[in-house]
């Protein structure tokens, strides 16, 4: 093996080695709710926000609420990888996980009734 190949079948180990280690730079997501006591599922106001730190994906996720119109939002789940909301006229299940199945599966078991609202993963 030359001298070159070499080098270069060291660089793409080292970079493949870096890659490995990355993780995404918005590692947290936040669903935040506008729902009340007497809503359906499908008349609740959301919205989900991402950032690095869980407070940033949480003040993100107010803002993306309170910008589609809704004016009474509370974050109501965060998560590292995916979550969900769910909701009836009466309770509200959230959940979490590592795909969107188990998130909203996890919702659903929180509150055994009702539809997801949203659901979303990064």
């Amino acid at each position: 093996m030359t001298g070159f190949r070499k080098n270069m079948i060291k660089a793409a180990v080292v970079a493949g080695g870096l890659l490995a280690g990355c993780t995404s730079a918005l590692a947290f997501g936040a669903i935040a709710v506008n729902d009340s006591q007497g809503t359906a599922a499908h008349e609740v106001g959301y919205g989900v926000g991402w950032g690095s730190t869980k407070k940033e994906a949480e003040r993100n996720a107010m803002r993306e609420c309170l910008s589609a119109g809704n004016d009474d939002c509370e974050v109501a789940v965060w998560f590292e990888t995916c979550g969900a909301y769910a909701g009836d006229r009466v309770k509200y299940g959230i959940g979490w996980g590592s795909t969107l199945r188990e998130a909203e599966r996890n919702a659903l078991d929180d509150c055994p009734n009702c539809k997801i609202v949203v659901s979303d993963c990064q």
